[in-house]
C-alpha cells in the first residue's frame, strides 16, 4: 500500500528533502529496469541505463509538470534513454515485408493465440517480441504489460494517437507473422 502520492514526494524533493527520492526509486526502479531490459536485452546495459534514467529524473524533477502522471513522465525518460542507446549501437532486427503484414486478418491473430494454453501463448509472444525492433517492443510492453493508455503513449513516445493505434495494429500483425514463422520451423 502506498503511503503518500507521487505528487507529495515530488513536492518534498523539490523543496529540498532529497531523502524522499528513495520512495520514488523504490516504487519505480523495477518497472523502469524491466522496460529497459526488454528493450536492450542486456542486463548490464539495462542496469546502467536505469541508473541514467533516475539521474535524469532527479535532475529534472523541478521541471516536472503535473499535466501527465509521474509514471508516464518517467517511462518517457526511460523509453528515450533506451532508444538513444540502441540507436548508438545500431542493432539489426528481422525485416518483415509489408505484404506479409497487410494480408493478416485480426481473426487470424486471435485464432493463433487462442488455440494454445496461456503459458504457451506467453512463451510464443516472448520469443517473437525479441525479434521486434526495440521501439516496437517497447510500445507493445507499455500498452499491454504496463497498461498505459494511447494518450499516455503519445506523451511517452511523442507519436500522435492515431500513429500509435496504427503502430500497435501493425505490431500485432508482425507478431503474428513471427509466431507463425516459428511454428513452421
Amino acid at each position: 500500500m502506498e503511503l503518500y502520492s507521487d505528487a507529495y514526494y515530488i513536492e518534498r524533493i523539490v523543496a529540498g528533502d532529497t531523502g524522499c527520492f528513495a520512495c520514488l526509486l523504490d516504487k519505480y526502479s523495477r518497472p523502469v529496469h524491466s522496460l529497459i531490459l526488454k528493450m536492450v536485452r542486456n542486463k548490464e546495459d539495462a542496469e546502467e541505463l536505469a541508473q541514467d534514467v533516475f539521474m535524469k529524473v532527479f535532475r529534472n524533477l523541478p521541471s516536472f509538470k503535473v499535466d501527465c502522471s509521474f509514471s508516464t513522465w518517467i517511462y518517457r525518460i526511460a523509453y528515450n534513454t533506451a532508444i538513444s542507446e540502441l540507436r548508438r549501437k545500431k542493432q539489426e532486427f528481422v525485416a518483415i515485408e509489408e505484404s506479409q503484414i497487410s494480408n493478416v486478418s485480426e481473426e487470424a491473430v486471435s485464432e493463433l493465440l487462442g488455440s494454445v494454453s496461456p503459458t504457451e501463448q506467453l512463451d510464443r509472444l516472448e520469443a517473437a517480441l525479441t525479434l521486434l525492433p526495440p521501439d516496437e517492443r517497447a510500445l507493445i510492453l507499455l500498452f499491454y504489460m504496463k497498461e498505459k493508455t494511447v494518450e499516455e503513449l503519445t506523451v511517452i513516445t511523442s507519436f500522435s494517437a492515431s500513429n500509435i493505434k496504427v503502430k500497435l495494429h501493425r505490431i500485432r500483425k508482425k507478431l503474428f507473422v513471427l509466431i507463425k514463422g516459428m511454428e513452421e520451423k
